[in-house]
């Protein structure tokens, strides 16, 4: 119990109370869902989704499938990271010379680096890809050269250099709703030129039998980088998602240093169990208050959904370790 975040306050941390009698290391808001589907006047769905602070509050982009079910992303802001406002029109890239615009967009992650933030999602180029792209102010974003090539998802962007390279997490893919999946890092001076490729891990227990993909920008902690990500076990009905966690190293993050066999959380509740892809939690952004080692972890439920988790760090870092 003795890991700490290391990290700034935040002090305006979305939070509440584990509920009585509720022994794990995390336990879900007892209003979910936060974003429900209809958000904008034209979604059918609103989940799989990044948050971070921003000035006095909250901003995040969020995965909008329209009523046509085109998958686009939408930016949004929040005074206290539960009630959200979210721009009814998508995200319009400024394009370097010769980047073509996404095809469409989904599952962003948004992490706050060196005094800006970066967006991170499957950008639609010749199939999946990693897309990622710059924001200010959650109103102007500008589009960076794609950073892998096809077919690959899950990209995720430490949120501080590591031995003086950025670092990122993906999971190489198919075209398609990929039946496999292991989480791999690739290392960048200048956030273009991608390389210095390392395996990190893949799956190992029954939940996450199927597939595995990094979720949330990993969590500094004085034990190493606390890392969320989704497990799929395929069922007689389908894919089931789950999420758990491991602690990479804090030099060598390809390196693990501890890994959960159990997970953290499985869809029970039946915003998690019924929506348009029923039996999905899928985490995309975590919030971290450095005085108090709260966490806030925001996870699309049933492919439909935006709702919200709470933890503690010290308490998931050893459930890690005892994993």
């Amino acid at each position: 119990m003795g890991a700490k975040l290391v990290g700034s306050a935040l002090p305006t941390i979305p939070w509440a109370p584990r509920p009585a009698g509720h022994a794990g290391p995390v336990w879900r808001y007892p209003h979910n869902p936060v974003i429900q589907r209809d958000a904008t006047p034209t979604s059918n769905s609103v989940f799989n989704s990044a948050v971070v602070p921003h000035g006095e509050g909250f901003a995040g982009v969020f995965r909008c499938d329209d009523q046509r079910r085109e998958m686009r992303l939408h930016a949004g802001f929040s005074h206290d990271g539960v009630a959200w406002r979210i721009d009814p029109e998508p995200i319009e890239w400024d394009l370097p010379e010769g980047v073509d615009a996404p095809a469409y967009g989904y599952d962003p992650r948004v992490v706050p680096l060196e005094g800006r933030y970066y967006v991170v999602w499957c950008n639609g180029w010749h199939g999946p890809t990693i897309g990622l792209g710059v924001t200010d102010d959650f109103r102007r974003f500008e589009l960076i050269e794609n950073a892998l090539l096809p077919f690959n998802r899950n990209g995720v962007l430490f949120p501080r250099r590591v031995q003086g390279r950025y670092m990122l997490l993906s999971r190489p893919s198919d075209p398609g709703h990929t039946p496999f999946g292991e989480i791999f890092l690739s290392q960048s001076e200048d956030l273009v030129h991608w390389g210095r490729h390392r395996w990190v891990m893949g799956p190992t227990q029954p939940w996450e039998s199927t597939k595995i993909g990094a979720g949330p920008a990993p969590i500094e902690t004085t034990e190493g980088w606390l890392l969320i990500y989704h497990g799929v076990l395929t069922s007689c009905s389908g894919y089931v998602y789950h999420w758990g966690a491991c602690l990479l190293d804090l030099d060598e993050p390809w390196r693990i240093r501890s890994r959960g066999s159990r997970y953290l959380m499985a869809p029970h509740e039946p915003y998690e169990r019924v929506g348009d892809v029923p039996n999905v939690v899928f985490p995309c952004a975590a919030l971290a208050d450095g005085d108090t080692g709260r966490l806030a972890i925001y996870y699309g439920a049933a492919d439909t959904v935006t709702a919200l988790a709470f933890a503690e760090v010290g308490e998931v870092v050893d459930f890690v370790l005892r994993g």
